[in-house]
């Protein structure tokens, strides 16, 4: 199991990634001869940076980790103009989303004027300014110094060639591509290569890593907290001793693949977890873990949990695989139930 076909499974989720307070309320453009206000164009770029960017990218070019997984994939805006996807249309397909791929309908997410927003943003800034959005990589986002990352810009950009062989590449430039692999790559593209293929071999952060100092690799104090990195106290993988073969194999399923959402210590506190709506389960609260049964978690593995962001893994993961999750999940985060009738009737 390759980590792209187990991560595009728990991506298709993360089109609403964000639990954020809703920007307020402020009219939307209505026609397309007459360019948005300047509120409204704000109010829609709040949107899109916290509802669309992590599938649609920050500049509205679908260059991401997420796109690059995703079939189809999502939407380049900026490769299109107005006329190619007209107003009504594109409302439509944030309103009721589109069957078949990974846009789901934001209807019950937004209000009727936040849709408009977004939609009058993402068409006069991507469709027909070609502009580059630059608001997202700022400190109140968490990015206090987004210039200490500049090592790595010329792999976001696809300037350099991600899989360029190191002895091609200076000893700045091979320290810029290690910390595009382990910071950015979870957000951003892969970049662009010289032969198709995963050219990283990297467990996928959900919060950006500060811990470092300009030019410093690998980062002395790699737990270091930053106003970006509140969330990494979840991301630490617990440390168990003596697990056993099964749960061994359920660990690295885990944290390679459903620690993503649900945080590496199973509480589902980290970025992402954080953000998607609803939240991940955390798998460590009593109240929920005291009912469950093994038989009962690994039928919502395999089939998910509809109107949530549980996916259905049934077609990347197998009987065994699951097996070992369940067995893992029981071990490092609450006891599990191996008698199925201990389900409260309610949660069968």
């Amino acid at each position: 199991m390759k980590l792209p076909a187990l991560l595009a499974a728990a991506v298709l989720a993360l089109a609403a990634c964000s639990d954020s307070p809703k920007p307020p309320a402020s009219a939307a453009a209505t026609t397309e001869a007459a360019p948005p206000s300047a509120e409204t164009l704000e109010l829609g770029r709040r949107i899109y940076n916290f509802r669309c960017y992590f599938c649609h990218g920050y500049s509205g070019n679908a260059q991401t980790l997420a796109s690059s997984y995703l079939e189809p994939r999502p939407r380049d805006f900026t490769a299109i103009t107005p006329q190619q996807l007209p107003r009504e249309r594109m409302l439509e397909s944030i309103r009721h989303g589109r069957p078949g791929t990974a846009m789901k309908s934001f209807s019950d997410i937004l209000q009727p004027n936040e849709i408009e927003a977004v939609a009058d943003f993402i068409r006069q800034e991507f469709m027909v300014s070609k502009a580059r959005n630059t608001a997202y990589h700022t400190r109140e986002n968490g990015w206090a110094n987004h210039e200490q990352y500049s090592a790595a810009f010329p792999f976001a950009t696809g300037k350099i060639k991600l899989d360029t062989p190191p002895e091609q590449l200076t000893s700045e430039q091979r320290a810029g591509r290690r910390l595009f692999m382990s910071s950015c790559v979870s957000c951003h593209d892969r970049g662009k290569v010289t032969n198709e293929g995963t050219p990283w071999d990297s467990r996928p952060l959900s919060y950006p890593r500060m811990g470092f100092a300009p030019g410093d690799w690998p980062p002395k104090d790699v737990d270091a907290i930053t106003s970006a990195t509140p969330y990494h106290l979840h991301d630490r993988i617990p440390k168990i001793a003596d697990l056993t073969s099964l749960e061994k194999r359920g660990e690295t399923l885990f944290q390679k693949n459903c620690a993503f959402c649900h945080a590496a210590d199973g509480t589902a506190r980290n970025w992402i977890g954080s953000f998607l709506e609803p939240h991940p389960r955390d798998l460590t609260a009593p109240e929920f873990m005291r009912n469950m049964t093994r038989a009962r978690l690994a039928g919502v593995i395999r089939d998910g949990l509809p109107g949530t962001s549980m996916p259905a893994w049934k077609s990347v993961l197998n009987d065994a695989d699951i097996q070992a999750l369940t067995a893992y999940i029981s071990r490092a985060f609450h006891p599990v139930a191996d008698d199925a009738m201990r389900a409260a009737p309610e949660q069968r």
